[in-house]
C-alpha cells in the first residue's frame, strides 16, 4: 500500500527532489569549482533519478571536517558508501584494502547531504549555508 501510493504520487515526488537537486547545485557550484570540491554529474543521455545531492571532497580529512562543522550546526550529513569488498562479507570473501584504489578513494571523499522529499527551502537553505560559511575544502 505504501509504495503504490508513492507511485501513485511520483511525479510530485520527482518535481519535489528535482527542486531540492537543482537549488544545491546552483547554490554551492561557484564554492565547489573554488575549492577542489566535485559535484554529482549526468552526462547529457541519461534521465537524472534526483536520488541524493553528494560534495566529493579533496580529501578524507576534509570530509570528516565538512560533516563535522555541518554537525555542531544541528545539520546531519554522512559518508555514503563503504566499498563492498571491506565491507564484513567483502572481507569473508578474501577483500582487502588496496584490491579498489579507485573506490577506496572515492569512498573516502563522499559526503551526502540532506535529501528528503518534504525538505522545505528553509531547511535547504541553511544546509547550503552552513557549507558556505564552513570553509569546506582548503582554497
Amino acid at each position: 500500500a505504501y509504495l503504490l501510493a508513492q507511485l501513485e504520487a511520483r511525479e510530485m515526488i520527482q518535481r519535489s527532489r528535482q527542486r531540492i537537486w537543482n537549488f544545491y547545485r546552483e547554490h554551492l557550484q561557484e564554492w565547489a569549482a573554488s575549492r577542489g570540491v566535485g559535484l554529482p554529474y549526468v552526462p547529457p543521455h541519461c534521465e537524472q533519478p534526483y536520488h541524493m545531492f553528494y560534495l566529493v571532497m579533496p580529501s578524507l580529512e576534509q570530509r570528516q571536517a565538512l560533516i563535522a562543522q555541518l554537525r555542531a550546526r544541528g545539520i546531519l550529513a554522512v559518508f555514503h558508501y563503504q566499498p563492498l569488498h571491506l565491507s564484513e562479507m567483502g572481507r569473508a570473501y578474501g577483500g582487502r584494502e588496496g584490491d579498489c584504489p579507485v573506490t577506496e578513494e572515492m569512498a573516502d571523499r563522499i559526503v551526502r547531504l540532506p535529501f528528503f522529499n518534504a525538505m522545505t527551502d528553509d531547511e535547504q537553505l541553511a544546509v547550503v549555508e552552513a557549507i558556505l560559511r564552513s570553509g569546506g575544502a582548503a582554497g
